[in-house]
């Protein structure tokens, strides 16, 4: 990538606090989404439930990357959890994709957020970005994610979808709450363990955005996921194995569904998703395994 003027959305958060890092470090200059007044040239104020934005500070950016969010699995999901995520993601979406189709010299990229729970549970069946939109509120609340960035496609800005899954970091997402367990010994599959789990590490997640924003050829959807899913079975043994712990405490399905409600089916179900069109780019992972991925975690 040529040094660029790049507005991030979700600063913040797991993903995209890594991602300013990266683009810094490598001379880029960062525009952060605040939500509150802008300190300088560096930031500029947004509420995405109130679908404002002052659309004057990404003037002169070459590629806006939208990561906000509200988090799935930060809260048991209410009927008022469900609305603040739907609100966080769709409403935000729209607002930086009217946005950046309102500028006179609009940037050449917009890179919006999705998620692999677009598919919904697709059971042992191998998916990639052709597959349709599942059942469920997380697939209906990534079909709607994604329509909300129609603005910009419309007014001719290349538009990607970044369907990622779960991201292997100590700092946030699932791991975050997963590695303190299983480091005290207290790990163990979850259900039968049959299920797939769809991962990528965070500096593969990094990687694949910026080659998302960088290659003029990529448009539509991307899974950011690695390149071979494995079962929740098969990710616990390699907790167990890379953490040196025994995982001898697997979480009953109904034990889940009472503490989880809702959220639940999405912990049980599975989502055996590949990057198709994301390897037939030419992007190579560095940590395409989940003890690789898992080491590299604890390394960073």
């Amino acid at each position: 990538m040529e040094r660029s003027r790049i507005a991030v959305a979700g600063a913040s958060g797991l993903i995209g606090s890594a991602l300013v890092r990266s683009l810094t470090a490598d001379g880029h200059e960062v525009v952060r989404l605040v939500r509150r007044a802008a300190r300088g040239e560096g930031e500029v104020c947004w509420d995405p439930e109130g679908q404002y934005i002052d659309a004057a500070g990404l003037v002169g950016c070459d590629a806006v990357v939208n990561l906000a969010g509200a988090g799935i699995g930060d809260r048991r999901w209410t009927d008022a959890y469900k609305k603040t995520v739907r609100d966080s993601r769709v409403l935000g979406t729209a607002a930086l994709a009217e946005a950046v189709a309102s500028l006179p010299d609009p940037p050449r990229v917009f890179v919006s957020g999705s998620a692999i729970g677009f598919y919904g549970d697709t059971g042992d069946r191998v998916v990639d970005e052709q597959a349709p939109p599942g059942d469920g509120f997380l697939p209906s609340l990534c079909v709607e994610w994604e329509e909300a960035a129609a603005p910009a496609q419309e007014a001719g800005v290349r538009t990607v979808f970044a369907r990622t899954g779960l991201v292997v970091a100590r700092g946030g997402g699932a791991w975050g709450r997963l590695f303190p367990l299983f480091r005290a010994g207290l790990g163990g599959r979850m259900g039968n363990g049959s299920q797939y789990w769809s991962y990528i590490a965070l500096h593969d997640e990094v990687a694949a955005l910026r080659h998302l924003i960088g290659r003029e050829d990529l448009t539509g959807p991307f899974n950011l996921t690695a390149p071979q899913p494995l079962t929740n079975r098969e990710i616990t043994e390699a907790m167990g194995r890379v953490l040196r712990r025994p995982t001898l405490f697997p979480v009953p399905a109904p034990a889940l569904r009472v503490a989880l409600g809702e959220m639940s089916g999405d912990v049980l179900g599975s989502a055996r998703v590949v990057p198709k069109r994301l390897l037939e780019s030419g992007f190579s992972f560095a940590f395409p395994g989940i003890e690789e991925a898992l080491r590299a975690a604890l390394e960073r």
